[in-house]
């Protein structure tokens, strides 16, 4: 039996893994200008890498020369036309490396005027995280047991000792038109939402404005607060696993995100440019929309359910807002 069971396996064409794509270039725009780094089908899973916000990757060598997110892609979705949406299904987010870091300091925009005079000063030690840099601290990645522990300073009241949950800083496809947003930016096309619900597990659905979608991803954080109030998470690089499905004249106004607990509408917009009660209401609008259309509830039920079931994150300080519905309060499609 154990003869006849290896001959056949022998005889069988050996598994096909498939390889990280790793780009030779990396770019600061969601353009629908930048060349195409690789063509993806519809259900097809695609292996990658990304760098960190300074440019830095799984080795710590420096990959592109200019820091603030540089992005790997794009991706053209096969199939994805304007006015479609497409759904990426994030596989894996996974860790790479044993080191990120992260400021120590929170931005003086998420403070009130009167407490911002008595700060501590925001340099700590120079080159201590990266060289040139004397803002920014040092955290160890534990990834066997998935901890993120800072290395310094010290406090001499709690261990500064967190579980780790990886996500995506920026996710987005092409913005409309011929607007080329850094990735410093959010917006309609998604960008630099830094929602940290972005993490393996997550569908995030975006709208397509030129053929193909051209989808990027990058900065990824190994842990990040709501709000992003420090203008950072623990920075580092990553491995991600996806999929892509399309859906067909979706017309989506901006990103959305679903994940095994709730649907979520994002209020995605550029942070310091209008406030947060903008991007709430933009959320909510969504979700009111999204529950009529795929849910086909009566608009007051989508109003009385957003009313005493809705969630709100603060997704940037200043920035961008999410709603959250909990799935198990909504109707079989």
């Amino acid at each position: 039996m154990n003869r006849i069971t290896i001959a056949v396996t022998l005889l069988l064409p050996p598994a096909l893994v498939a390889q990280p794509i790793v780009p030779k270039s990396y770019y600061r725009t969601f353009s629908h200008t930048n060349p195409v780094l690789r063509h993806v089908k519809s259900g097809e899973v695609a292996i990658t890498q990304t760098l960190d916000s300074s440019g830095r990757d799984l080795h710590g060598d420096v990959r592109h020369p200019e820091s603030g997110n540089p992005l790997t892609g794009p991706f053209f979705i096969e199939g994805a036309e304007p006015g479609d949406a497409i759904l990426v299904h994030l596989l894996r987010v996974r860790l790479n490396r044993d080191w990120g870091y992260s400021g120590y300091q929170l931005g003086l925009y998420s403070l009130l005027p009167e407490f911002i005079r008595n700060l501590y000063s925001p340099n700590y030690k120079p080159d201590l995280a990266l060289p040139g840099r004397s803002n920014l601290v040092r955290w160890d990645i534990d990834r066997a047991q998935n901890i993120v522990r800072l290395r310094d300073p010290a406090s001499a009241v709690i261990k500064m000792e967190f579980p780790a949950i990886p996500m995506l800083g920026c996710i987005g496809v092409a913005a409309p038109g011929d607007f080329a947003p850094t990735s410093g930016a959010a917006g309609s096309y998604g960008g630099n939402m830094d929602y940290n619900r972005v993490r393996e597990g997550a569908t995030v659905i975006l709208p397509v404005y030129h053929p193909g979608a051209l989808l990027y991803v990058g900065d990824g954080h190994a842990l990040m607060g709501d709000g992003e109030p420090t203008g950072n998470g623990i920075e580092t690089s990553m491995d991600v696993e996806f999929s892509v499905d399309i859906g067909k004249k979706m017309k989506l106004d901006g990103p959305r995100l679903e994940n095994a607990e709730s649907i979520i509408s994002i209020g995605s917009q550029p942070e310091f440019v209008s406030s947060l009660d903008r991007a709430l209401a933009m959320a909510t609008t969504d979700m009111v929309k999204w529950l009529s259309s795929e849910y086909k509830l009566e608009p007051w039920a989508a109003h009385v359910l957003v009313a005493f079931q809705g969630q709100y994150d603060v997704v940037t300080v200043s920035g961008s807002m999410a709603l959250r519905i909990p799935k198990k309060y909504l109707p079989a499609k």
